[in-house]
């Protein structure tokens, strides 16, 4: 990636009639450096103290990859602990404030989803997901784990499934499989046809209670009130995984490949 790559990308919050649209884009199919994650966390936090918000929608831009992960040149870059656990809390950051939010979250995937973007689709509350949504956990492949994701992804698929997709971490499985086993709720032939099932459920929902879905939403996240330091801890694991010579020399390959 280049300087002027990095720079790239944005996260945008636009609202109307009660529903509010996130969006993160960045143009190396959605692949998003520290600084997004940050900023995508940051703006799911922001929504909770404004009332007018009913419903959140969360996507990203493009037609194309839904999340390919996070930085991979950010992450051979590594050089030390702080810097490693730094760079795998930033999903981490994402995931719990999805997990916080008292809004509920419908997720719209529309391509591929990779490591930490099977993990935000993991952390929405309704996911709506094209049939080209397939979805990998490509951390085992280059020495790490899907460790801060894991929790997430578990969470609504199972360990069961979610171990399928650790283990055989190069092997995508499809949008139909993911469906199957309780990540996306409906599928679709196309974008458009997902979009008019998102305005119509968010509409629907922006004339729902709102302190029934904040408790709804309550109870659907039971049992997680932890993930704060849990997901922290996993950051740490990931970073310090990342330093070892196995791993530094996975991903040399991986992006000798890549090129």
């Amino acid at each position: 990636m280049n300087a002027e790559a990095k720079d790239l990308g944005h996260v945008s919050l636009h609202t109307d009639n009660g529903i509010a649209t996130i969006e993160f884009f960045h143009p190396l199919s959605n692949s998003l450096p520290g600084k997004l994650l940050n900023k995508l966390a940051d703006t799911i936090r922001s929504c909770n103290d404004r009332p007018e918000i009913r419903v959140i929608v969360l996507r990203s831009g493009g037609d194309r990859a839904f999340c390919a992960g996070a930085s991979f040149d950010e992450l051979a870059s590594i050089e030390d602990l702080p810097t490693g656990k730094e760079f795998f809390s930033g999903f981490a950051k994402v995931i719990n404030a999805c997990r916080t939010s008292n809004k509920l979250i419908i997720g719209r995937v529309q391509g591929k989803a990779v490591g930490g973007g099977v993990g935000v689709a993991s952390a929405t509350d309704y996911c709506f997901a094209t049939v080209h949504a397939s979805v990998k956990l490509s951390e085992l492949a280059v020495g790490i784990g899907p460790f801060v994701v894991g929790p997430a992804v578990a969470r609504k698929i199972g360990n069961a499934a979610m171990s399928q997709l650790a283990i055989n971490a190069t092997e995508w499985k499809s949008a139909e499989w993911a469906r199957e086993k309780g990540l996306y709720a409906e599928l679709f032939d196309t974008a458009e046809e997902m979009d008019a099932a998102i305005d119509a459920l968010s509409a629907k929902l922006t004339a729902s209670n709102p302190e029934a879905m904040r408790m709804l939403k309550r109870i659907f996240w039971e049992g997680t009130d932890h993930w704060d330091e849990l997901l922290s801890e996993r950051a740490a694991m990931s970073g310090q995984l990342v330093l070892s010579d196995f791993t530094k020399n996975a991903i040399a390959k991986f992006k000798a490949g890549a090129r």
